[in-house]
């Protein structure tokens, strides 16, 4: 019996270890996705300021360009 018990004390061990290693990889994870999602949000509204700026440009334009001097 003293056996078991020790098999099963060291597969209780290998058990919280995996969940240790496996909630330290999650944290790590949730951490890289919060980053990459304040990032993407910060392309968005980096874009849609250019998109904006773009778009008040565009109405400037009264004439067509010329062609290319190769026409």
């Amino acid at each position: 019996m003293d056996n078991e018990n020790k098999a099963a004390a060291a597969r209780l061990d290998d058990v919280e270890t995996r969940i240790a290693h496996q909630e330290r990889m999650i944290t790590d994870l949730n951490d890289v996705i919060t980053a990459q999602w304040r990032k993407i949000d910060q392309l968005e509204r980096h874009l849609s300021r250019i998109k904006e700026e773009l778009q008040s440009i565009e109405p400037q334009r009264t004439t067509p360009e010329p062609p290319p001097p190769h026409y």
